[in-house]
């Protein structure tokens, strides 16, 4: 199993926590989950989950089947209320296509936020967004 980390992830993560993660399948349920709709004629589809870790952390996982036509500077983005939320920036995308990880802060509170959202923040522009349930 491939989980590409967005840079940020290795700084000031534990070891023992890239190793939950890397057992993610296996031993983590879903909290939440969704699946990506297209938004500014832009193509983006897969499902997206929230997950705990067995090392009590947080991660959004985007679904092996996760693909973006391509933008520039993409981000993750949590959010609510139909738009994302700039406290909330989970940090770039690290590839348009395929399983990857990202951290959520612990001092995110996530009974708040109920989407996510691939955001294009050169042209300030939805790239694809999520419900959760």
């Amino acid at each position: 199993m491939n989980i590409n980390f967005p840079t940020s992830f290795a700084i000031g993560i534990s070891v023992a926590f890239v190793a939950a993660a890397a057992l993610l399948p296996a031993q983590a349920h879903a909290d939440e989950s969704g699946t990506f709709t297209g938004a500014s004629d832009h193509v983006t589809t897969g499902g997206v989950s929230i997950v705990k870790t067995p090392a009590g952390g947080t991660l959004l996982v985007l679904d092996a089947d996760f693909s973006l036509d391509g933008a520039p500077d993409p981000r993750v983005i949590l959010g609510r209320d139909g738009a994302p939320v700039d406290a909330a920036d989970l940090g770039a995308l690290t590839n348009l296509n395929g399983l990857q990880a990202y951290v959520v802060p612990a001092t995110l509170d996530l009974s708040t936020l109920d989407e996510v959202y691939i955001w294009c923040e050169e042209f300030s522009v939805p790239l694809g967004f999520a419900d959760l349930n």
